[in-house]
Parts: structure tokens; C-alpha cells; sequence
């Protein structure tokens, strides 16, 4: 019998529901605003999203370190308190259309922290991404995720491998995700027909669906994993028929932008004509 995959993923089968960023073609990004409507409207089963340090030290969910992108704010996001980054329009740069109107300017969007995201879905599992090498990031991190009670719901990595042991270190029976080195030497390995390496800190791929024009999932990848205990989460996949031929091919997770055509896609698979 093949290993079982982490316990954050008891209960749940493939292929999830993924809400990347909450959901970022179809509202602000990270915010409660799309996070609401993943859950809500979309039925997601998981929010990805991303953290960042305030000045003063708050965990705040925000996938930029620069505030230009989605605010009306300017600068570097660590150079702001989490009351500064709050009173900021994180609605100000959205748009559907290319620039030319902005739906949720004014409408009250703003950053949340880590802590009111939590407690704002407290039975939804996670997988969040610590972006900045800031040191000592991964202790307030780790103190939000005790203080809320939840280490059990929430997948965590990081794309840098530093910053991915760190986490790893503080919190070695959480869930993890594979960072780009250990994640890349996995992937090319299986592609070259040979055993990937063991790396029993990390359970999860969260991975491209293509690199260039090369589609990085297929039936070997597949079964290395599932050889091996892990799960595959795919990103960032917006077209349906790539998203019917995941589910087909029992891809663990798909991470979307677009969660309202996925959930067409995933009802439409378990309720076939």
C-alpha cells in the first residue's frame, strides 16, 4: 500500500476546488471580498493565498511587497503599520476590463491580516506561501496559526528554500509544500525516468501546470506521487478544458482565478450526462 497523504487533506478527495489569491479575475486579490465570494458563491474548498510582515510585525495577506499593484497606496509593504495598510483601497486597481473601469474602487476592500481571514472561515483549510526572507517571519507566522488554533487547516511553504527550512524547523508536523529547488529536483528527476529524491518535509507539489510550452504534469509525475504520499496542486489553470482534463487525469488540486468556471467544470465531472 502506497503511503497516505498528510492529515491536512483527510476527508478530501481529488480534485479540489482551489481559490488562487481568492479568485483574482473575479475580485480584488486577497481580500475578504473574494475570499467571501470563493466560499460563498463558488463553493471553494481551499483559499491559496499569501503572507507578508507589517512594520509593526502583524501577519498580513498580500501577495506583493510593493503596495502600487492593488492599492492606492505607494512603497514597500513592511514599511507601513497593519492600521497604515488597512485605511489603504485595496479594491483601487482591480479591473475586469483592461483599466477601464474599476469595480470595487471606494467600495471598502481593504488588506486583511492573517488572523481575520482565519476567523473569518474558521473550518476552511489554507495553503498560504510566506513571500519576504524576513527573519523571524516564520515565529509570527507560527504564533498567529497557534493563537487561531490553526496548524491543522493550513498547508505552508515558501518559494525560497531558506525560508521554506525555517518553516519547517518551527513547525514540523504541519503541512508543507515542496519550495522551487526541492520542487524542481523532484520534477526533472521523474522526468528523466529516475526516482525522485525522498524529502519527507514536504508533502505537497504546488506546481505550474506548464513550464514554457512543456506540460509538466502527466501520468509519470502523477504516479510518483501518489507512490509516494504526495499531493499535486496545479496553478494557475483559468481555461475549462484544461481543467476537465486534470480532473480526468486526477490531479489532486487545481488553483484557479477563475473559481466560478471550476466549479462548472468539477460539477459537471461528478454529475456527467
Amino acid at each position: 500500500m502506497p503511503p497516505t497523504p498528510h492529515a491536512y487533506f483527510r476527508g478530501l478527495t481529488p480534485t479540489l476546488h482551489i481559490s488562487h489569491r481568492g479568485g483574482s479575475l473575479l475580485a480584488p486579490e486577497n481580500t475578504l471580498v473574494a475570499f467571501r465570494a470563493a466560499v460563498e458563491r463558488h463553493g471553494t474548498q481551499m483559499l491559496e493565498t499569501d503572507v507578508h510582515l507589517s512594520r509593526d510585525g502583524e501577519v498580513v495577506v498580500a501577495h506583493d511587497a510593493t503596495l502600487e499593484r492593488c492599492t492606492d497606496g505607494a512603497g514597500p509593504l513592511a514599511a507601513l503599520t497593519l492600521a497604515e495598510l488597512q485605511r489603504l483601497d485595496a479594491g483601487h486597481g482591480f479591473t475586469r476590463d483592461g483599466g477601464q473601469s474599476h469595480p470595487f474602487r471606494g467600495q471598502g476592500a481593504r488588506m486583511p491580516s492573517l488572523r481575520e481571514v482565519l476567523r473569518a472561515f474558521p473550518d476552511l483549510r489554507l495553503n498560504i506561501e510566506v513571500k519576504p526572507d524576513t527573519p523571524g517571519i516564520e515565529d509570527a507566522f507560527l504564533q498567529v496559526l497557534r493563537e487561531e488554533r490553526a496548524l491543522e487547516r493550513v498547508c505552508v511553504g515558501s518559494e525560497q528554500d531558506a525560508v521554506a527550512e525555517r518553516l519547517v524547523r518551527v513547525m514540523p508536523d504541519a503541512c508543507h509544500f515542496y519550495p522551487r529547488d526541492a520542487l524542481t529536483a523532484f520534477v526533472l528527476s521523474v522526468r528523466a525516468g529516475e526516482a525522485p529524491p525522498e524529502d519527507a518535509r514536504y508533502s505537497v507539489l504546488d506546481m505550474p501546470l506548464y513550464f514554457g510550452d512543456v506540460r509538466l504534469v502527466d501520468e509519470a509525475l502523477l504516479r510518483e506521487t501518489r507512490a509516494r504520499g504526495k499531493w499535486i496542486n496545479v496553478w494557475t489553470v483559468d481555461e475549462p478544458e484544461e481543467m476537465r482534463q486534470l480532473v480526468a487525469e486526477g490531479v489532486g488540486g487545481i488553483m484557479t482565478d477563475r473559481p466560478d468556471l471550476l466549479r462548472q467544470v468539477l460539477d459537471a465531472s461528478h454529475n456527467p450526462r
